[in-house]
């Protein structure tokens, strides 16, 4: 299994970016897929998470600003996220589980994801 997170950058306040994550070596349309953060000196986070359904969940900070989504075809997900902040500055991760279902009950814990990308970095600073 192998995630390649990627398109972090150095932005300003109110600009976007859009986050990519590659996968390979499992079965990308049976995976629940998700981005955490973790910023210096706290723990990671939960930022949103899709479902094979398409449906999609985000944290709070995340709603209205951040879409998730994913292209099965190309084995893909990704992170669009508008009007940032600096409480946006972190390493951002995306993660993977094939749960038998397809459904993790417990998509906000990091605990439930068996394998993770290297993170890419966003900072978020005028």
């Amino acid at each position: 299994v192998q995630l390649q997170a990627s398109g972090g950058g150095l932005v300003q306040p109110g600009d976007s970016l859009r986050l990519s994550c590659a996968a390979s070596g499992f079965t990308f349309s049976s995976a629940v897929m998700a981005w955490f953060r973790q910023a210096p000196g706290k723990e990671r986070e939960f930022v949103a998470t899709i479902r094979l359904s398409g449906r999609s969940y985000y944290a709070d900070s995340a709603k209205g600003r951040f879409t998730i989504s994913r292209d099965n075809a190309k084995n893909m997900v990704y992170l669009q996220m508008n009007s940032l902040n600096v409480e946006d500055t972190a390493v951002y991760y995306c993660a993977a589980d094939q749960p038998p279902n397809g459904i993790l009950s417990s998509f906000r814990s990091p605990l439930v994801y068996d394998s993770w990308g290297q993170g890419t970095q966003v900072t978020v600073s005028s």
